[in-house]
């Protein structure tokens, strides 16, 4: 298996490193999505693995990596981490080993990628490919690439986070989703400020974890990105609510809402300006409860990291989509 998969890995090398197109007006972001979809296209040329999966797990990585300080950040185009040990092999006395040979020899995970002979920790390649060859292990339908998954991560959230960015890169077919949306139209009247972390006393003593923005009951309330889904229903604090998970593991919450867009169900993605529910005065009690405050919707973010998840604040986040918005709204004005 091994030596087929290097012989594809040599063939495929020679195709895609034959320049064919001029990319001079290219943005920086640009270029390092057509890098990482350059290496996806190849995994998937030589595994048969769609892209999308490959896009997902290092999307997952990259995510965690920027969110924890126990692990570096990532230095090339691919966020996938391998920890030397795991690299190398546990029981290889050298933990920086880059000979292929040597580390099969001692169960790591390191694979030479791009052909030159070197399985390098440090190179987009060949880290991409120890991925790919740790899935191939397992199979190349869904149900046991999630297996792979799970033996690796060994959490079962992060195989469904995994899974949930495969959804929504397979169903958009493009890594540039990086657009945002305000929570409500601004041509509506809304007011909101920073109150992230004031005191809240229903229910027992509590922070407030999110921003509240104050509109009329039913005005319209839109996803913020692109993301899956994931719960939809009654809370006795948030009453009926959202939530909707990106592609950064960026978990959106939507509170107090007095109903939902038609049709909108758990699994579902969404795109950002799509209306998913109107400004309401739900929760503070059982199913239906509503009128104990006026109406607003209750806006909060909170970051997985891989082990555990955490809310921050979403106010500068708000004011940079907003005033985006706004800019691109005067713009158009122009045009």
């Amino acid at each position: 298996m091994r030596k087929l998969l290097l012989l594809l890995l040599i063939i495929t090398c020679v195709i895609t490193n034959s320049p064919l197109t001029s990319y001079a007006e290219e943005t920086e972001q640009e270029k390092i999505y057509r890098e990482r979809m350059t290496l996806y296209t190849k995994m998937e040329s030589i595994t048969l693995i769609p892209w999308y999966y490959y896009a997902a797990i290092d999307q997952y990585e990259r995510s965690i990596r920027r969110a924890r300080k126990d692990i570096p950040k990532e230095q090339g185009v691919i966020g996938i981490y391998f920890k030397p040990e795991q690299w190398a092999g546990y029981l290889n006395p050298n933990p920086e080993d880059t000979n292929p040979l040597s580390i099969e020899i001692f169960g790591g995970m390191g694979q030479d990628g791009n052909g030159d002979g070197i399985a390098d920790i440090n190179n987009d390649e060949d880290v991409l490919f120890a991925f790919a060859t740790h899935l191939l292990g397992y199979g190349t339908d869904e149900e046991n690439i999630k297996i792979a998954l799970w033996d690796y991560y060994k959490r079962d959230r992060s195989v469904d986070l995994i899974m949930g960015k495969v959804k929504i890169y397979k169903t958009y077919g493009t890594l540039d989703l990086d657009k945002h949306a305000f929570p409500v139209p601004l041509r509506f009247n809304y007011s909101y400020k920073n109150t992230w972390g004031d005191a809240r006393g229903w229910g027992g003593r509590r922070i407030h974890e999110g921003t509240d923005i104050f509109a009329g009951y039913s005005t319209p309330v839109r996803a913020t990105g692109y993301g899956i889904v994931e719960i939809k229903g009654w809370n006795k604090y948030g009453g009926w609510r959202i939530g909707i998970r990106d592609i950064n593991n960026t978990y959106h919450y939507f509170a107090h809402l007095n109903g939902f867009a038609k049709d909108l169900a758990v699994g579902q993605v969404v795109e950002p300006g799509q209306i998913i529910g109107g400004v309401g005065s739900s929760g503070y009690g059982p199913p239906g409860t509503s009128g104990k405050f006026p109406p607003h919707l209750h806006y909060g973010m909170y970051k997985d990291n891989g082990k555990t998840e955490w809310s921050f604040d979403p106010y500068p986040h708000l004011k940079q989509w907003e005033r985006a918005e706004r800019q691109a709204i005067r713009k158009n004005k122009k045009g």
